[in-house]
């Protein structure tokens, strides 16, 4: 059985930590999905980790498309929920398009969208419409120019207007709000008084669950952020595969007998007397 918004609401209910992780592609779903992560977010972050931009903002929605559908088609538990990139909801209208290609083209079973009470008659345009919505306050990647990269919410007015962000969220119909480099404090105060689950990255150990960057927990790269953990050294790993077989092609060792094809010798002689 698929994971369902339902079922997320429940793990809150029940105080059950909720492990959601990004995905790109086929192989980042099926064994996200094999380590038993109830939901898959196929983040714009594949601006930067996939695509080598510096940035969320140039990912367009053919990219996302694209990338949702090969998770889509391979999560068959998962919940998969897609981000909507830069400007493809500056309207409704456009939301509406936007998150209707996501639903209709790639099979994704929610959208995210970044922000609070502005887009907030958005997030309840497109539940109306019955696409699922999850929110995401405090940094928001696609207003990295106006709010730069750091912790949202420290000063009174900023939390309380985070607290207000998230109540018109759920308000309007999100089922989720990812909350990122929030203070541990103020993320705890906001999951306490939503009902609907929160789910922290760099927000501290209290929302009702976690989301990570695939290549992060791998550690597929030099560095990660500070929110970050790096469970495997899988960049390591992979460096020394790919050094593995570099050294048993230039040796002579790769490929093999059980690697290599046999023919009837006798058809090789039929071939090769043609050339006669």
């Amino acid at each position: 059985m698929r994971t369902t918004i339902a079922d997320l609401a429940a793990m809150k209910r029940r105080g059950e930590r909720i492990a959601m992780l990004t995905a790109y592609d086929a192989p980042s779903a099926m064994i996200s999905e094999a380590g038993g992560a109830p939901v898959l977010l196929v983040g714009d972050s594949l601006g930067m980790v996939v695509y080598g931009f510096d940035s969320t903002l140039p990912v367009t929605l053919d990219m996302m498309l694209a990338h949702a559908a090969a998770v889509a088609r391979t999560a068959k538990t998962a919940l998969v929920v897609a981000d909507l990139p830069f400007l493809t909801y500056a309207t409704e209208e456009a939301a509406i398009a936007s998150a209707g290609r996501l639903f209709a083209e790639a099979g994704v079973g929610a959208v995210k969208l970044e922000g609070g009470a502005a887009i907030a008659p958005i997030v309840e345009r497109l539940t109306t419409l019955g696409m699922p919505v999850m929110g995401h306050l405090g940094y928001t990647p696609q207003s990295t120019h106006q709010i730069g990269v750091k912790v949202q919410g420290k000063a009174a007015d900023d939390a309380r207007r985070m607290i207000d962000d998230a109540l018109a969220l759920q308000a309007a119909g999100a089922f989720v709000v990812v909350l990122e480099l929030v203070p541990a404090e103020l993320a705890a105060e906001i999951t306490r008084r939503l009902t609907i689950p929160t789910i922290g990255i760099g927000a501290g150990p209290d929302c009702d669950g976690q989301v990570q960057v695939w290549h992060d927990i791998l550690g597929l790269y030099p560095a990660s952020p500070r929110h970050a953990f790096r469970f495997e050294e899988g960049g390591s790993m992979l460096q020394a595969a790919v050094k593995a077989y570099v050294d048993s092609v230039k040796g002579g060792v790769f490929p093999g007998a059980p690697q290599s094809a046999k023919m009837d010798p006798a058809e090789l002689a039929k071939a090769l007397r043609q050339d006669a």
